[in-house]
């Protein structure tokens, strides 16, 4: 019944991939709670006749993998085989029941956001509070990234856009690496960075498997986004930096 007063569905159900190490355990539950999630809402709406105008799912640019390259990733890409693309995969496909039934089927593969509060960028500027910039893992890994203004935006449009369907990248279009990130936060703040960074080496053996999230990354196209009409309010990391 909470389905039949609605006509379209958004589902961003998932467990946080940054709490906790990654142990066989926690790495079923943040599959199956993305996954399980789809098909429950599929169940309870397609197989009970209820067909919603459009399901939009959250998805994450970590299908295309973890990994520091200089190829620029777009949605024609095929899913990485590392447990985060393998991720991604499933979660996407959960949604893929809705489009057979019919329904305007939106994957939103999302970078990381950038938020004054409860974003992973909080945490890796957190020693900025005592007046330390910390830089993590190579530096030149890329560091794709969205403001959560536009991430909003983004899936207000595919809510609102009927000519939208299937995967879309939503990561700004200034592709940043790790030390251009770290060193704009320390211009804004007037901190020095003169720290020596913290190894790759030291980080996976804090945080295990989960450190690639740190220590990789690669360049992310937004050119699909952009060509349906969509607009970036905070197209660079300067000024996303200065909203959070």
């Amino acid at each position: 019944d909470a389905f039949r007063e609605g006509d379209a569905i958004i589902h961003l159900a998932g467990s946080n991939i940054g709490e906790g190490r990654w142990s066989d355990a926690r790495k079923r539950e943040i599959i199956r709670s993305r996954t399980v999630t789809g098909e429950l809402l599929n169940r309870m709406t397609v197989g009970s006749g209820i067909i919603p105008s459009v399901f939009i799912t959250a998805s994450g640019v970590n299908y295309y993998g973890s990994e520091i390259t200089e190829r620029i990733f777009t949605e024609a890409d095929p899913p990485a085989g590392d447990f985060l693309g393998e991720t991604c995969r499933l979660w996407e496909a959960a949604a893929d029941p809705f489009a057979e039934a019919g329904v305007r089927v939106v994957k939103v593969r999302t970078a990381v956001v950038l938020a004054s509060s409860g974003s992973a960028l909080n945490k890796m500027t957190a020693p900025t509070r005592a007046g330390l910039v910390v830089r993590l893992g190579p530096g030149n890994q890329y560091f794709p990234w969205i403001h959560i203004d536009d991430l909003c935006r983004a899936y207000h449009k595919a809510l609102t856009d009927n000519t939208m369907s299937g995967p879309y990248n939503a990561a700004a279009p200034d592709n940043v690496t790790h030390d251009t990130l770290m060193r704009e936060v320390a211009r804004q703040k007037g901190l020095p960075v003169f720290l020596p960074r913290v190894p790759a080496w030291l980080l996976r053996a804090v945080l295990g498997e989960m450190s690639v999230l740190l220590t990789t990354g690669s360049r992310i196209s937004s050119e699909r986004l952009s060509a349906s009409g969509f607009q970036f309010r905070y197209p660079d990391i300067s000024s996303a930096l200065l909203a959070c």
